[in-house]
């Protein structure tokens, strides 16, 4: 599968996962797709802790709630440092954000799937402050996502996309007729 293949198999998961673990070599290539995404000034914002222990998951699990990827075998906690970059501005989004998406094409690209829990962990509830704890991160890390990674039980299904001509333009923004 070449990149562009991956891009188009790609597709949130929210089903179930078989059971069957994730080889750390393979958390390894993911978390290392991850680490080699760009980064504002090349400031590094980005931190990774993969999770593929029982006991540790069911810990994370007991926190999450409502409940999501529960049944991935493994799972991987991104973490951010809000740093300033260029201009005191900070680019931790961007960072965590080009991060999670090279990680989901490595995902695909070794056969198993995810989907990128961000918003369900960073509410009032604190969610990600509450895994944070469990795992150990320092205060000056916000953990701000967490990719369930495992082979999917079921096909997964893609959603309808927009046409392209709806939201991909050339030269301007159209005018309305």
């Amino acid at each position: 599968m070449n990149v562009l293949e991956a891009i188009q198999r790609r597709h949130s998961y929210r089903g179930k996962y078989k059971s069957e673990p994730v080889p750390r070599e393979d958390l390894i290539t993911i978390m290392q797709a991850g680490l080699s995404a760009p980064s504002g000034c090349n400031k590094q914002t980005t931190s990774l802790i993969a999770v593929d222990d029982p006991e540790m998951l069911k810990k994370l699990h007991g926190v999450i709630d409502p409940p999501v990827g529960e049944t991935a075998p493994a799972m991987i906690c991104i973490l951010t440092r809000r740093i300033n970059a260029y201009r005191d501005k900070c680019f931790a989004v961007q960072d965590y954000s080009a991060a999670i998406e090279t990680m989901l094409l490595a995902i695909v690209e070794l056969g198993y799937q995810s989907c990128w829990y961000e918003g369900h962990i960073t509410d009032e509830d604190k969610i990600g402050y509450q895994m944070a704890q469990i795992l150990g991160v320092p205060e000056e890390y916000e953990l701000v996502c967490f990719l369930p990674v495992g082979i999917a039980e079921s096909e997964p299904i893609p959603p309808r996309k927009k046409d392209f001509e709806e939201r991909a333009w050339f030269n301007s923004f159209p005018k309305k007729h």
